[in-house]
């Protein structure tokens, strides 16, 4: 398994470590707000073992993510197969950071890092973000690393009961395009 290292992170193999802090993670309401119910520690644990799993298998997936620096995990950003019930096929592009690591550019960080191995060592031709209608804070980033939005894509997510959490925006970015990393800004 590649480990991807940035200015500031490691994006790196799940650890024994990461259980509790990822656990605490999941429980927290204002990181589950766009996701859904909250995790038990049970369901917690269980996600890191299929996340390894499917890494395992495909080569790619969710990595944990550290502050370089301290060594301190802080959550996830990788790439995974989107899911079967989804009005579209693809490989999307996913984040979730501990409220302690919010607005500190690392989401950015990590993305960007995922995107460029997305698109260069794994030489997809198409990669995807998906969040609730209502997040913004995950759409800024989306932004931010050069993806964009037709509105024609939106869609309700099959998965999810009626609610707030039911609308769902889709972003797209293909390779060659032109992320921010691809970019010089003033």
């Amino acid at each position: 398994m590649a480990e991807l290292r940035t200015d500031r992170l490691v994006l790196r193999r799940w650890r024994d470590s990461d259980l509790e802090p990822w656990a605490a993670m999941n429980a927290d309401p204002e990181v589950r707000e766009h996701l859904g119910d909250l995790l038990t520690r049970e369901q917690s644990d269980a996600s890191v073992a299929q996340f390894q799993a499917e890494f395992d298998q495909r080569g790619y997936g969710w990595w944990a993510v550290e502050v370089r620096a301290t060594g301190g995990f802080i959550g996830f950003a990788g790439l995974d197969q989107v899911d079967d019930e989804m009005p579209f096929t693809g490989v999307e592009i996913g984040w979730r950071l501990a409220r302690s690591a919010w607005g500190q550019g690392y989401a950015t960080e990590a993305a960007l890092t995922v995107l460029a191995y997305g698109f260069d060592t794994l030489e997809l031709s198409e990669i995807l973000a998906v969040t609730t209608a209502t997040n913004s804070r995950s759409q800024a980033v989306m932004r931010r690393i050069g993806m964009t939005r037709d509105p024609a894509d939106d869609f309700d997510d099959p998965t999810v009961p009626e609610g707030p959490l039911r609308p769902n925006v889709l972003y797209r970015i293909a390779r060659g395009a032109g992320s921010r990393r691809d970019r010089r800004e003033p």
